[in-house]
């Protein structure tokens, strides 16, 4: 069985990150790294993960920033790629939520299009979200949907993967699949 979508998500810091890169690397050396980080809400304390994740990543990745347009970034990224990693679907919920006060019903367009996007690529995908659900309920109706739709969201990308990956510290648990043949932290 081949591992063409695989899911790796865990909590912040879990080390999902790290995993996925390497899980990337070892598919090619034409790999796109689809950013969903919305420039736009980069405070300094943004920009400073923004530049540890690039220093991470090798150097000779292609970099394709979307923060809502996800389908269409992994439709282009399988045109030309050994692999795709992106990271991470929980800033691109983030960026979709908050784009719905001006484009009511964009989130669900585009989840819609995503997971049948990444449905028909053939392209090894890793794709990073965040566990957010194992807390509190929190506060505020927004802050409710946005655990709401990202616990629904992993759930729909889980189904549609070969593999899942849980993280936590800096661990992988593998929840659906094949286990990892060699795993370095």
């Amino acid at each position: 069985m081949s591992f063409n979508r695989q899911l790796i998500f865990g909590g912040a810091r879990s080390g999902k990150s790290r995993l996925a890169e390497q899980l990337t690397a070892a598919c090619g050396s034409q790999v796109t790294y689809i950013a969903t980080a919305d420039s736009r809400f980069h405070d300094d304390e943004m920009r400073a993960r923004v530049a540890h994740h690039r220093q991470q990543r090798p150097s000779h990745w292609s970099t394709q920033e979307e923060p809502l347009q996800l389908a269409s970034a992994l439709r282009k990224a399988s045109e030309h790629s050994d692999a795709i990693m992106i990271d991470c679907l929980t800033l691109w919920l983030t960026n979709c939520l908050l784009a719905e006060e001006n484009e009511p019903g964009i989130w669900q367009q585009q989840k819609q299009a995503f997971l049948a996007q990444l449905g028909e690529t053939r392209v090894p995908t890793f794709i990073v979200s965040n566990e957010v659900g194992m807390g509190i309920v929190p506060l505020g109706e927004l802050n409710r949907r946005f655990v709401d739709e990202a616990g629904w969201l992993n759930q729909a990308v889980a189904a549609a993967c070969e593999r899942v990956i849980f993280t936590a510290a800096g661990l992988p648990l593998v929840l659906k699949g094949a286990p990892l043949q060699s795993y370095s932290t």
